[in-house]
């Protein structure tokens, strides 16, 4: 039986957090993400920002319905995160992708339960600088 995974994502690295998630979804299980423009990004800014904006100058001279899309929403950027850890060209990495569920903040019918955190994804155990998916998405135009 599929059961429902709450999770905050508040100061939680974004790689490991994601792959966390997308392991969760492939197992069967229904996942909620809150905060999701909480997580962080290990690195300094500039770099973080500059990567990210060459990111998004990539295009197609074709037909634009075949362009990238390049999120810039801190949920959609963390939701494409996790996509990129599914097998995505295979029915039970799409089936999984439907089961993650990623809100900015908390949501009304989330607000009085628990969310649980994954340990070794805490942004505490950085020895680096870091940045916020909120962040970066006001720098990248989001």
């Amino acid at each position: 039986m599929p059961k429902e995974v709450i999770l905050d994502a508040k100061n939680q690295i974004l790689g490991r957090f994601a792959s966390y998630v997308a392991k969760q979804a492939i197992g069967g299980n229904k996942v909620i993400v809150l905060n999701a423009e909480k997580a962080v990004i290990s690195g300094r800014r500039s770099s973080i920002v500059e990567k990210a904006k060459r990111r998004l100058e990539t295009r197609t001279l074709g037909t634009q319905s075949h362009a990238p899309v390049h999120q810039r929403r801190p949920d959609l950027y963390f939701r494409r995160v996790v996509r990129g850890m599914l097998p995505w060209d295979k029915p039970k990495g799409r089936a999984a992708f439907h089961r993650v569920w990623i809100f900015m903040g908390i949501p009304q019918e989330y607000a009085g339960k628990d969310a649980s955190r994954v340990p070794h994804a805490d942004a505490s155990r950085l020895g680096c600088p870091y940045v916020t998916l909120e962040d970066l998405a006001t720098e990248i135009g989001g």
